[in-house]
């Protein structure tokens, strides 16, 4: 059997079948398809033992037509220059889905952060931040949290960018509340995924009610998706972490499953629920799943076994491109992740308003602009896709791939 393609093959593919369907030049796709800019440093940090360790840093800055490059910085060992390109593209769809006035870019530092002590993390960011600050900016690249990272990272970041370029709490998103960070940045990631499964299971003829949901990965993204649809009255019936997962098929408790895991337990502590694998979360039998941990957990090897009507990506492509075609030979529907995990990069924007206006939102405007932001992604997908046919995906990159290609042709770097 031939291994499923790479992230960043499975979405140049996305972008080639856009262009095809579009009818986009040549000249047009190579410009879509390449970054404008990509950086690869080392990144020497002396550890708590006094010994030098070099680590390897990256920022792939794919497109910024329609405004400043904006993506997260990931912490993980299997960071890399190619993983960092993909995810870089694909910020750049999710931003102009969402119609948001930003590009797309990623940033990556290849390290485990568990192994790293609290000072030593610290001195790893600011080292990545003076490698970096001087093709970031608030109207140049602003990064973001992603996985591995934190609030307490982008805090370091804006504290290294301010040393040089004096205050200035626009340079990031994500951070904490008391240095200019938006209230319900954190939810939104998981808010928004939510918002966008309600819309699909009310297409698909049913009701959040009447609705049972898995979602594998009980991070910030699949926690906040997991109270979001409890509050919408959807029957959460199983979630996972990195140690396994719980099931209960009359339904978790979400409010005592939030205080175990505040109170730093772990899922499994939960009472009334059985134990299973993350990968049988996968395969159990619900309305929708909602992987939302890491990408690539849905492939050939098990997708002919999900038995889920309605997929929603809250994860970066957990669905590979291959997988893609044997859930929709089997009518699942998949709902993107350039379209369902839309919310972070969207409270992003809100947050970076707020900056440059400086004047705070309350909590209630940012999720009700949330709410009517991802909304109108989710029907300009819906309206393209009952127009032309095909996939979800498909119709999210359309639109995306138009809007981008639009604004290259105005700025006059094509034809």
């Amino acid at each position: 059997m031939t291994l499923d393609n790479s992230m960043l093959d499975g979405t140049i593919a996305s972008i080639d079948g856009a262009v095809r369907r579009l009818g986009l030049e040549d000249d047009m796709r190579q410009v879509l398809v390449e970054p404008w800019r990509e950086i690869q440093v080392g990144l020497p940090v002396r550890m708590d033992d006094g010994n030098i360790r070099v680590f390897k840093g990256y920022r792939s800055q794919h497109n910024a037509a329609r405004g400043p490059y904006k993506g997260g910085i990931r912490y993980h060992p299997h960071a890399d220059l190619e993983h960092t390109r993909a995810l870089g593209m694909l910020m750049t769809w999710k931003t102009a889905l969402a119609d948001v006035p930003f590009g797309g870019a990623k940033g990556g530092v290849s390290v485990d952060p568990r192994e790293l002590s609290t000072g030593e993390l610290n001195r790893l960011t600011r080292r990545y931040t003076l490698s970096m600050h001087h093709v970031l900016g608030v109207n140049r690249d602003i990064p973001a949290p992603d996985l591995g990272t934190s609030a307490q990272t982008m805090a370091w970041i804006m504290d290294a960018y301010g040393s040089i370029h004096g205050h200035t709490p626009g340079i990031v998103t994500g951070k904490p509340v008391e240095l200019g960070g938006s209230v319900g940045r954190a939810e939104a990631p998981g808010r928004g995924v939510a918002v966008v499964a309600c819309r699909a299971i009310v297409d698909y003829g049913s009701s959040p009610e009447h609705s049972r949901v898995a979602i594998q990965g009980y991070g910030a993204v699949g926690s906040a998706a997991a109270r979001t649809m409890f509050d919408r009255g959807a029957n959460v019936i199983a979630v996972s972490d990195m140690h396994g997962a719980i099931v209960n098929t009359s339904g978790l408790d979400i409010d005592q499953l939030e205080r175990i895991v505040a109170g730093g337990g772990n899922i499994s502590d939960l009472a009334d629920a059985d134990q299973l694998t993350n990968a049988e979360l996968l395969e159990l039998e619900c309305d929708v799943l909602i992987p939302a941990a890491i990408e690539d957990v849905i492939t050939t090897s098990n997708a002919s076994n999900i038995r889920a009507k309605i997929i929603v990506e809250g994860a970066n492509r957990p669905v590979t491109s291959e997988a893609d075609q044997v859930l929709s030979d089997a009518n699942i529907l998949v709902i993107p992740d350039i379209l369902a995990n839309a919310g972070g990069v969207v409270a992003s924007y809100f947050e970076w308003a707020q900056n440059i206006q400086v004047f705070n939102w309350e909590l209630d405007r940012v999720n009700r602009e949330l709410d009517q932001m991802m909304n109108r992604a989710y029907e300009v997908t819906k309206e393209r896709k009952d127009r032309n046919g095909g996939s979800t995906r498909d119709a999210a990159f359309d639109v995306a791939v138009g809007r981008v290609a639009r604004v290259i042709k105005i700025r006059g770097y094509v034809g």
